[in-house]
């Protein structure tokens, strides 16, 4: 991993307010109450906010991050809201998570550097069982444009870190995608997600 992209989320979450605000991503809101609750998996889950709100609902949470700020601010996040999370440090290939043994995953503006994205949704997809729900939010390739006129809306600035839908149907082959939608939000997530910009909203079952 490179140290540079480590420590610009350990400086991030460092800081005592919570850079994403403590309340859940609105598409994760309008999804997983949907599902019948089970196991999660909550990749890149930064400071807990969604891995709290699964657990709020009934889910047994497994989170993980590659910065140890987060989770100390993940299980005090937990412990307010008097919810259990089980939230991990480091990155996919070096935690023991079992192939299909989870029954939704939940990507929130998880990205990943270009360089490991595609090899990484591959072995996340694997932790899947059949039938295993996938919910991911992220920012499109579009969303420059956006980020450009107001900073503040955050998101990568880097095109190959954007994603397309395209993108997404050859890195998840082996799901059926239910819902796969481009939109214009307005965001209002903490300091670092905020303003207008352009995402994609993805539902899809694992074959």
């Amino acid at each position: 991993m490179d140290k540079s992209w480590l420590q610009r989320w350990e400086d991030r979450y460092r800081d005592p307010q919570f850079a994403f605000g403590k309340e859940p991503n609105d598409f994760l809101c309008q999804q997983l109450p949907q599902l019948a609750p089970g196991r999660i998996l909550l990749p890149a889950d930064g400071e807990g906010r969604n891995g709290v709100y699964a657990a709020g609902l009934g889910w047994q949470v497994y989170s993980f991050d590659i910065s140890s700020e987060g989770q100390k601010k993940a299980l005090q996040l937990a412990a307010e809201k008097q919810v259990v999370i089980d939230f991990q440090v480091g990155e996919f290939s070096a935690l023991s998570y079992a192939p299909a043994s989870f029954d939704a995953m939940a990507l929130i503006y998880a990205h990943f550097p270009a360089a490991i994205r595609a090899e990484l949704h591959r072995q996340l997809a694997a932790a899947l069982r059949p039938g295993g729900h996938l919910i991911l939010e992220a920012f499109s390739k579009n969303h420059l444009q956006y980020v450009d006129r107001n900073p503040r809306v955050g998101g990568p600035r880097e095109l190959p870190m954007l994603f397309s839908a395209e993108e997404l149907r050859q890195e998840f082959p082996d799901f059926e995608f239910l819902r796969l939608s481009e939109e214009i939000l307005t965001l209002r997530e903490g300091i670092y997600h905020d303003g207008e910009g352009a995402v994609l909203r993805l539902l899809a079952r694992k074959n």
